[in-house]
Protein backbone atom coordinates (compact mmCIF):
# COMPACT_ATOMS: atom_id res chain seq x y z
CA UNK A 1 0.00 0.00 0.00
CA UNK A 2 0.75 3.78 -0.88
CA UNK A 3 3.24 4.67 2.25
CA UNK A 4 4.15 8.12 3.50
CA UNK A 5 7.15 9.28 4.75
CA UNK A 6 8.05 12.32 6.96
CA UNK A 7 11.74 11.79 8.37
CA UNK A 8 12.57 14.38 6.56
CA UNK A 9 10.45 17.17 7.70
CA UNK A 10 11.47 16.66 11.91
CA UNK A 11 13.22 19.91 11.23
CA UNK A 12 10.60 21.77 9.72
CA UNK A 13 6.93 20.81 11.19
CA UNK A 14 6.91 19.54 14.80
CA UNK A 15 4.37 17.01 16.49
CA UNK A 16 2.69 19.07 18.29
CA UNK A 17 1.32 20.79 14.97
CA UNK A 18 0.31 18.01 13.86
CA UNK A 19 -1.46 17.44 17.05
CA UNK A 20 -2.69 20.98 16.95
CA UNK A 21 -4.64 20.39 13.68
CA UNK A 22 -6.92 17.70 14.92
CA UNK A 23 -9.45 19.35 15.30
CA UNK A 24 -9.61 20.74 11.74
CA UNK A 25 -9.44 17.41 10.49
CA UNK A 26 -12.11 16.31 12.23
CA UNK A 27 -14.40 18.68 10.75
CA UNK A 28 -12.87 18.53 7.16
CA UNK A 29 -13.17 14.90 7.30
CA UNK A 30 -16.88 15.16 8.53
CA UNK A 31 -17.09 17.13 5.03
CA UNK A 32 -16.12 14.45 3.01
CA UNK A 33 -17.70 11.47 5.19
CA UNK A 34 -20.73 12.73 5.73
CA UNK A 35 -20.87 14.89 1.91
CA UNK A 36 -21.58 18.22 4.50
CA UNK A 37 -19.01 20.62 3.35
CA UNK A 38 -19.07 23.09 0.80
CA UNK A 39 -19.25 21.19 -3.30
CA UNK A 40 -20.85 18.22 -1.17
CA UNK A 41 -22.84 17.31 -4.13
CA UNK A 42 -19.68 16.33 -6.58
CA UNK A 43 -17.93 13.97 -3.37
CA UNK A 44 -19.25 10.87 -5.34
CA UNK A 45 -15.50 9.34 -5.64
CA UNK A 46 -15.41 9.18 -2.27
CA UNK A 47 -17.24 5.62 -2.26
CA UNK A 48 -16.81 5.06 -5.60
CA UNK A 49 -14.76 2.06 -5.25
CA UNK A 50 -17.45 0.50 -3.80
CA UNK A 51 -20.83 1.55 -5.46
CA UNK A 52 -19.52 1.76 -8.83
CA UNK A 53 -21.88 0.87 -11.18
CA UNK A 54 -21.10 -2.75 -12.17
CA UNK A 55 -22.99 -3.12 -15.31
CA UNK A 56 -21.30 -0.02 -17.06
CA UNK A 57 -17.96 -1.36 -15.75
CA UNK A 58 -19.02 -4.69 -17.55
CA UNK A 59 -19.98 -2.87 -20.69
CA UNK A 60 -16.22 -0.76 -20.13
CA UNK A 61 -14.76 -4.12 -20.52
CA UNK A 62 -16.72 -5.02 -23.49
CA UNK A 63 -16.41 -2.02 -25.56
CA UNK A 64 -12.47 -1.97 -24.84
CA UNK A 65 -12.38 -5.07 -26.26
CA UNK A 66 -13.53 -4.46 -29.26
CA UNK A 67 -11.71 -1.56 -29.87
CA UNK A 68 -8.43 -3.74 -29.29
CA UNK A 69 -10.05 -6.13 -32.09
CA UNK A 70 -10.64 -3.64 -34.71
CA UNK A 71 -8.47 -1.19 -34.07
CA UNK A 72 -5.23 -0.08 -34.40
CA UNK A 73 -5.48 3.80 -33.26
CA UNK A 74 -7.80 5.09 -30.67
CA UNK A 75 -8.12 8.82 -30.48
CA UNK A 76 -9.49 9.83 -27.04
CA UNK A 77 -10.64 13.42 -27.13
CA UNK A 78 -11.05 15.63 -24.05
CA UNK A 79 -9.33 18.24 -22.09
CA UNK A 80 -8.33 18.21 -18.75
CA UNK A 81 -9.72 15.26 -16.57
CA UNK A 82 -11.41 14.22 -19.60
CA UNK A 83 -7.99 13.24 -20.63
CA UNK A 84 -5.19 13.67 -17.77
CA UNK A 85 -5.88 10.89 -15.64
CA UNK A 86 -6.66 8.11 -18.52
CA UNK A 87 -2.88 9.37 -19.87
CA UNK A 88 -1.37 9.51 -16.76
CA UNK A 89 -2.55 5.81 -15.85
CA UNK A 90 -0.77 4.35 -19.34
CA UNK A 91 1.98 6.04 -19.26
CA UNK A 92 2.85 4.80 -15.31
CA UNK A 93 1.45 1.09 -16.13
CA UNK A 94 2.37 1.09 -19.20
CA UNK A 95 5.34 3.12 -20.57
CA UNK A 96 5.55 7.30 -21.67
CA UNK A 97 6.89 5.28 -24.77
CA UNK A 98 3.38 3.22 -25.10
CA UNK A 99 2.55 4.28 -28.88
CA UNK A 100 5.92 3.13 -30.06
CA UNK A 101 6.42 -0.50 -28.49
CA UNK A 102 5.49 -3.41 -29.87
CA UNK A 103 1.89 -4.92 -28.25
CA UNK A 104 -1.28 -6.26 -29.35
CA UNK A 105 -3.02 -2.83 -28.07
CA UNK A 106 -4.28 0.29 -30.08
CA UNK A 107 -2.00 3.11 -30.33
CA UNK A 108 -3.93 5.83 -28.47
CA UNK A 109 -3.43 9.82 -29.30
CA UNK A 110 -5.28 12.56 -26.99
CA UNK A 111 -6.42 15.20 -28.67
CA UNK A 112 -8.94 18.01 -28.32
CA UNK A 113 -7.00 19.47 -25.09
CA UNK A 114 -5.47 22.44 -27.53
CA UNK A 115 -6.28 24.76 -30.35
CA UNK A 116 -3.47 23.40 -31.93
CA UNK A 117 -3.75 22.30 -36.17
CA UNK A 118 -0.73 21.16 -36.55
CA UNK A 119 -0.92 18.81 -33.49
CA UNK A 120 -4.60 17.68 -34.61
CA UNK A 121 -3.17 17.47 -38.26
CA UNK A 122 -0.55 15.34 -37.45
CA UNK A 123 -2.57 12.75 -35.29
CA UNK A 124 -5.38 12.39 -38.61
CA UNK A 125 -2.30 11.65 -40.14
CA UNK A 126 -1.02 9.21 -38.35
CA UNK A 127 -4.18 7.77 -38.68
CA UNK A 128 -4.27 7.00 -42.40
CA UNK A 129 -4.24 3.66 -43.30
CA UNK A 130 -4.96 2.46 -39.95
CA UNK A 131 -8.18 1.37 -38.58
CA UNK A 132 -9.66 3.60 -35.94
CA UNK A 133 -11.72 3.98 -33.13
CA UNK A 134 -12.58 7.42 -31.26
CA UNK A 135 -13.76 8.02 -27.49
CA UNK A 136 -15.09 11.45 -27.29
CA UNK A 137 -15.45 12.66 -23.85
CA UNK A 138 -17.15 16.03 -22.57
CA UNK A 139 -20.20 16.69 -19.99
CA UNK A 140 -21.75 19.18 -22.04
CA UNK A 141 -20.56 18.47 -25.54
CA UNK A 142 -19.83 22.46 -25.78
CA UNK A 143 -16.56 22.57 -24.44
CA UNK A 144 -14.49 24.24 -27.29
CA UNK A 145 -11.80 22.24 -27.44
CA UNK A 146 -13.05 18.82 -27.79
CA UNK A 147 -16.22 19.99 -29.28
CA UNK A 148 -13.65 21.15 -32.35
CA UNK A 149 -11.89 18.26 -32.71
CA UNK A 150 -14.90 15.52 -32.56
CA UNK A 151 -16.39 17.90 -35.24
CA UNK A 152 -13.06 17.43 -37.73
CA UNK A 153 -12.83 13.56 -36.27
CA UNK A 154 -16.27 12.88 -36.71
CA UNK A 155 -16.48 14.29 -40.24
CA UNK A 156 -12.71 12.18 -40.60
CA UNK A 157 -14.52 9.18 -39.42
CA UNK A 158 -17.38 9.41 -41.71
CA UNK A 159 -15.25 9.96 -44.51
CA UNK A 160 -13.06 6.99 -44.01
CA UNK A 161 -15.78 4.44 -42.87
CA UNK A 162 -19.23 5.80 -44.11
CA UNK A 163 -21.68 7.57 -41.93
CA UNK A 164 -22.94 3.93 -40.95
CA UNK A 165 -20.26 2.26 -40.29
CA UNK A 166 -18.19 5.34 -38.26
CA UNK A 167 -21.19 4.49 -35.47
CA UNK A 168 -19.53 1.70 -34.52
CA UNK A 169 -16.37 3.28 -33.73
CA UNK A 170 -17.50 6.34 -32.11
CA UNK A 171 -17.95 6.16 -28.15
CA UNK A 172 -19.08 8.56 -26.02
CA UNK A 173 -18.43 9.02 -22.71
CA UNK A 174 -21.08 12.26 -21.38
CA UNK A 175 -24.04 12.79 -19.14
CA UNK A 176 -26.71 10.61 -18.29
CA UNK A 177 -29.42 12.62 -19.52
CA UNK A 178 -28.75 15.92 -21.36
CA UNK A 179 -26.25 17.78 -22.96
CA UNK A 180 -25.60 18.45 -26.70
CA UNK A 181 -23.04 15.51 -27.09
CA UNK A 182 -25.86 12.97 -24.92
CA UNK A 183 -28.01 14.10 -27.94
CA UNK A 184 -25.81 13.42 -30.14
CA UNK A 185 -25.18 10.18 -29.25
CA UNK A 186 -28.74 9.53 -28.67
CA UNK A 187 -29.49 10.51 -32.73
CA UNK A 188 -26.65 8.61 -34.26
CA UNK A 189 -26.75 5.66 -32.04
CA UNK A 190 -23.26 5.91 -30.39
CA UNK A 191 -22.44 3.49 -27.59
CA UNK A 192 -22.30 5.77 -24.45
CA UNK A 193 -20.87 5.75 -21.17
CA UNK A 194 -21.98 7.86 -17.81
CA UNK A 195 -19.96 11.01 -16.56
CA UNK A 196 -21.54 10.74 -13.05
CA UNK A 197 -23.26 13.82 -12.05
CA UNK A 198 -21.93 13.54 -8.57
CA UNK A 199 -18.08 13.43 -9.63
CA UNK A 200 -16.13 16.32 -11.03
CA UNK A 201 -13.97 16.07 -14.33
CA UNK A 202 -10.71 16.26 -12.24
CA UNK A 203 -11.87 13.48 -9.85
CA UNK A 204 -13.51 11.21 -12.80
CA UNK A 205 -10.64 8.95 -13.69
CA UNK A 206 -12.24 5.38 -11.88
CA UNK A 207 -15.37 6.44 -13.74
CA UNK A 208 -15.66 5.23 -17.58
CA UNK A 209 -14.13 8.83 -18.47
CA UNK A 210 -10.62 7.20 -17.74
CA UNK A 211 -11.47 3.51 -17.45
CA UNK A 212 -12.30 3.10 -21.69
CA UNK A 213 -9.25 4.46 -22.34
CA UNK A 214 -7.54 2.85 -19.57
CA UNK A 215 -8.74 -0.58 -20.32
CA UNK A 216 -8.38 0.15 -24.15
CA UNK A 217 -4.76 -0.31 -23.64
CA UNK A 218 -4.89 -3.58 -22.27
CA UNK A 219 -4.78 -2.54 -18.31
CA UNK A 220 -6.60 -4.29 -15.56
CA UNK A 221 -8.83 -2.02 -14.83
CA UNK A 222 -10.05 -4.64 -11.96
CA UNK A 223 -7.12 -4.35 -10.28
CA UNK A 224 -7.42 -0.72 -10.83
CA UNK A 225 -10.60 -0.59 -8.77
CA UNK A 226 -8.99 -2.81 -6.18
CA UNK A 227 -6.28 -0.57 -5.62
CA UNK A 228 -8.95 2.18 -5.21
CA UNK A 229 -11.12 -0.07 -2.89
CA UNK A 230 -8.44 -1.44 -0.66
CA UNK A 231 -6.94 2.33 -0.60
CA UNK A 232 -10.49 3.96 0.70
CA UNK A 233 -10.19 1.69 3.52
CA UNK A 234 -6.83 2.38 4.11
CA UNK A 235 -7.26 6.24 4.12
CA UNK A 236 -10.50 6.78 5.98
CA UNK A 237 -9.69 7.03 9.92
CA UNK A 238 -9.75 10.36 11.29
CA UNK A 239 -6.53 10.38 13.17
CA UNK A 240 -3.62 12.01 11.38
CA UNK A 241 -1.31 9.45 13.22
CA UNK A 242 -3.25 6.75 11.72
CA UNK A 243 -4.41 8.20 8.34
CA UNK A 244 -0.94 8.96 5.73
CA UNK A 245 -2.91 10.38 3.03
CA UNK A 246 -4.16 13.26 5.80
CA UNK A 247 -0.80 13.51 7.38
CA UNK A 248 0.28 14.75 3.83
CA UNK A 249 -2.40 16.80 3.83
CA UNK A 250 -2.14 18.42 6.74
CA UNK A 251 2.08 18.49 6.08
CA UNK A 252 0.99 20.62 2.73
CA UNK A 253 -1.36 23.05 4.76
CA UNK A 254 1.62 23.63 8.21
CA UNK A 255 4.41 24.25 5.02
CA UNK A 256 2.01 26.69 3.45
CA UNK A 257 1.89 28.31 6.94
CA UNK A 258 5.67 28.48 6.86
CA UNK A 259 5.55 30.74 3.46
CA UNK A 260 6.44 27.30 1.33
CA UNK A 261 3.36 28.25 -0.81
CA UNK A 262 4.78 26.13 -3.95
CA UNK A 263 4.17 22.03 -3.86
CA UNK A 264 7.02 20.68 -6.28
CA UNK A 265 5.93 16.63 -6.90
CA UNK A 266 9.04 14.62 -7.87
CA UNK A 267 9.00 11.33 -9.79
CA UNK A 268 12.38 9.56 -11.03
CA UNK A 269 10.72 7.79 -13.33
CA UNK A 270 9.47 9.55 -16.69
CA UNK A 271 6.49 7.33 -16.49
CA UNK A 272 4.99 9.64 -13.71
CA UNK A 273 5.36 13.10 -16.15
CA UNK A 274 1.88 12.95 -16.68
CA UNK A 275 0.30 11.43 -13.45
CA UNK A 276 2.29 15.08 -12.09
CA UNK A 277 0.20 16.72 -14.76
CA UNK A 278 -2.51 14.83 -13.08
CA UNK A 279 -1.82 16.34 -10.08
CA UNK A 280 -1.21 19.78 -11.03
CA UNK A 281 -5.35 19.68 -11.76
CA UNK A 282 -6.28 18.26 -9.14
CA UNK A 283 -4.70 20.44 -6.67
CA UNK A 284 -5.03 23.51 -8.74
CA UNK A 285 -8.67 24.36 -9.41
CA UNK A 286 -9.37 22.56 -6.18
CA UNK A 287 -7.40 24.59 -3.96
CA UNK A 288 -6.39 27.99 -6.35
CA UNK A 289 -9.52 30.36 -5.20
CA UNK A 290 -10.38 33.29 -3.41
CA UNK A 291 -6.41 34.35 -3.26
CA UNK A 292 -5.50 30.80 -1.69
CA UNK A 293 -3.63 27.88 -2.34
CA UNK A 294 -0.40 25.99 -2.76
CA UNK A 295 1.04 26.59 -6.42
CA UNK A 296 1.45 22.88 -8.01
CA UNK A 297 4.26 22.10 -9.94
CA UNK A 298 6.33 18.80 -11.21
CA UNK A 299 9.61 17.82 -11.88
CA UNK A 300 11.35 14.55 -13.35
CA UNK A 301 14.76 13.91 -11.50
CA UNK A 302 17.50 13.27 -12.60
CA UNK A 303 16.15 15.13 -15.52
CA UNK A 304 15.29 18.21 -14.33
CA UNK A 305 18.40 18.53 -11.69
CA UNK A 306 20.59 19.47 -15.01
CA UNK A 307 18.21 22.59 -15.97
CA UNK A 308 16.38 23.23 -12.28
CA UNK A 309 18.72 21.58 -9.89
CA UNK A 310 20.49 24.46 -8.60
CA UNK A 311 17.59 27.05 -8.22
CA UNK A 312 16.00 24.00 -5.81
CA UNK A 313 19.18 23.79 -4.07
CA UNK A 314 19.81 27.49 -3.62
CA UNK A 315 17.27 29.84 -4.91
CA UNK A 316 13.59 31.01 -3.00
CA UNK A 317 13.02 29.10 -0.20
CA UNK A 318 9.35 29.45 -1.08
CA UNK A 319 8.97 25.63 -1.73
CA UNK A 320 8.78 22.25 -0.91
CA UNK A 321 9.57 18.56 -2.35
CA UNK A 322 6.81 15.76 -2.62
CA UNK A 323 8.88 12.72 -4.01
CA UNK A 324 6.78 9.72 -5.19
CA UNK A 325 9.21 7.27 -4.98
CA UNK A 326 8.69 3.25 -6.86
CA UNK A 327 10.59 0.97 -4.78
CA UNK A 328 11.00 -1.73 -7.31
CA UNK A 329 10.71 -2.20 -11.22
CA UNK A 330 10.25 -4.92 -13.73
CA UNK A 331 12.03 -3.81 -16.40
CA UNK A 332 15.93 -3.14 -14.71
CA UNK A 333 18.89 -3.47 -16.75
CA UNK A 334 22.30 -4.31 -15.33
CA UNK A 335 25.54 -1.65 -15.65
CA UNK A 336 28.03 -3.98 -17.60
CA UNK A 337 32.03 -4.40 -17.14
CA UNK A 338 34.08 -2.11 -19.27
CA UNK A 339 37.29 -3.51 -19.98
CA UNK A 340 38.91 0.13 -20.79
CA UNK A 341 36.84 1.68 -18.04
CA UNK A 342 37.44 4.38 -20.16
CA UNK A 343 34.03 6.52 -18.20
CA UNK A 344 35.24 5.72 -15.34
CA UNK A 345 32.23 3.93 -14.05
CA UNK A 346 33.52 0.60 -13.62
CA UNK A 347 32.33 1.33 -10.14
CA UNK A 348 28.86 1.07 -10.89
CA UNK A 349 28.96 -2.51 -12.65
CA UNK A 350 26.96 -5.32 -11.60
CA UNK A 351 24.31 -2.68 -10.14
CA UNK A 352 21.08 -2.36 -11.53
CA UNK A 353 19.58 1.22 -13.20
CA UNK A 354 17.33 1.07 -10.59
CA UNK A 355 19.74 0.96 -8.08
CA UNK A 356 21.37 3.99 -9.03
CA UNK A 357 18.50 5.51 -9.51
CA UNK A 358 17.49 5.12 -5.67
CA UNK A 359 20.57 6.61 -4.42
CA UNK A 360 20.21 9.55 -6.74
CA UNK A 361 16.86 10.07 -5.07
CA UNK A 362 18.40 8.98 -1.64
CA UNK A 363 21.32 11.88 -2.30
CA UNK A 364 19.30 14.67 -3.90
CA UNK A 365 17.16 14.28 -1.07
CA UNK A 366 19.82 15.00 1.27
CA UNK A 367 21.06 17.75 -0.43
CA UNK A 368 17.59 19.19 -0.56
CA UNK A 369 16.78 18.89 2.95
CA UNK A 370 20.41 20.33 4.40
CA UNK A 371 19.82 23.37 1.33
CA UNK A 372 16.28 24.08 3.61
CA UNK A 373 13.87 22.04 1.24
CA UNK A 374 11.26 20.31 2.94
CA UNK A 375 11.11 17.22 1.55
CA UNK A 376 7.97 14.22 2.38
CA UNK A 377 8.20 11.22 0.30
CA UNK A 378 5.50 9.25 -1.03
CA UNK A 379 6.52 5.41 -1.17
CA UNK A 380 5.17 3.33 -3.89
CA UNK A 381 5.73 -0.55 -4.24
CA UNK A 382 5.53 -0.78 -8.21
CA UNK A 383 3.86 0.77 -10.87
CA UNK A 384 1.19 -1.45 -11.73
CA UNK A 385 -2.51 -0.99 -11.79
CA UNK A 386 -3.31 -1.78 -8.60
CA UNK A 387 -0.53 0.45 -6.64
CA UNK A 388 -1.74 3.40 -9.60
CA UNK A 389 -5.15 2.59 -8.19
CA UNK A 390 -4.78 3.06 -4.46
CA UNK A 391 -2.78 6.08 -5.71
CA UNK A 392 -5.50 7.94 -7.43
CA UNK A 393 -7.83 7.70 -4.31
CA UNK A 394 -4.62 8.48 -2.50
CA UNK A 395 -4.26 11.77 -4.20
CA UNK A 396 -8.02 12.25 -4.57
CA UNK A 397 -8.52 12.14 -0.70
CA UNK A 398 -5.56 14.50 0.31
CA UNK A 399 -7.07 16.93 -1.91
CA UNK A 400 -10.30 16.75 -0.33
CA UNK A 401 -8.74 17.63 2.99
CA UNK A 402 -6.41 19.70 1.78
CA UNK A 403 -8.87 22.46 0.48
CA UNK A 404 -11.24 22.01 2.98
CA UNK A 405 -8.27 22.92 5.73
CA UNK A 406 -7.40 26.16 3.54
CA UNK A 407 -11.26 27.20 4.07
CA UNK A 408 -12.30 27.08 -0.42
CA UNK A 409 -14.72 24.77 -1.85
CA UNK A 410 -12.75 21.88 -3.44
CA UNK A 411 -15.33 21.02 -6.23
CA UNK A 412 -15.91 24.25 -7.74
CA UNK A 413 -14.01 26.47 -10.68
CA UNK A 414 -15.65 29.88 -10.73
CA UNK A 415 -12.18 31.78 -12.49
CA UNK A 416 -12.05 29.32 -15.35
CA UNK A 417 -14.82 30.64 -17.35
CA UNK A 418 -13.29 34.07 -17.69
CA UNK A 419 -10.96 33.19 -20.69
CA UNK A 420 -13.53 31.67 -22.05
CA UNK A 421 -15.83 34.37 -22.02
CA UNK A 422 -12.97 36.62 -23.56
CA UNK A 423 -12.35 34.05 -26.15
CA UNK A 424 -15.90 33.48 -27.19
CA UNK A 425 -16.19 37.58 -27.15
CA UNK A 426 -13.09 37.98 -29.85
CA UNK A 427 -13.85 34.78 -31.78
CA UNK A 428 -17.96 37.07 -32.57
CA UNK A 429 -19.90 34.16 -30.67
CA UNK A 430 -23.56 35.80 -30.49
CA UNK A 431 -24.56 37.57 -27.17
CA UNK A 432 -20.74 38.53 -26.26
CA UNK A 433 -20.54 41.74 -28.17
CA UNK A 434 -20.59 44.10 -25.28
CA UNK A 435 -17.61 41.71 -24.09
CA UNK A 436 -15.75 41.73 -27.31
CA UNK A 437 -15.99 46.00 -28.08
CA UNK A 438 -14.40 46.65 -24.19
CA UNK A 439 -11.75 43.79 -25.35
CA UNK A 440 -10.92 45.73 -28.31
CA UNK A 441 -10.03 48.69 -26.31
CA UNK A 442 -7.24 47.16 -24.20
CA UNK A 443 -5.57 44.91 -27.54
Amino acid sequence: MIKFNDSHLKNFISDSEYDAMQGFVNVAHSYLAEKSGQGGDFLGWVDLPVNYDKEEFKRIKEAAEKIRSDSQVLLVIGIGGSYLGARAVIEAVKSPLYNNLKKDTPEIYFIGNSISSAYLSDVLSLCEGKDVSVNVISKSGTTTEPALAFRLVKTFMENKYGREAARGRIYVTTDKARGTLKELADGEGYEAFVIPDDIGGRYSVLTAVGLLPIAAAGIDIDSLMRGAFDARGTFSDPRIDANECYKYAVTRNCLLRKGRSIEVTVAYEPGMWCFEEWIKQLFGESEGKDGKGLFPAGMIFSTDLHSLGQFVQQGARNMFETVLWIESSDKDVTVPEDAQNSDGLNFLAGKTMHQINEKAFQGTVLAHVNGDVPNAIIHIPCADAYNIGALIYFYERACGLSAYLLGVNPFDQPGVQMYKSNMFALLGKPGYEQLRDELKKQL
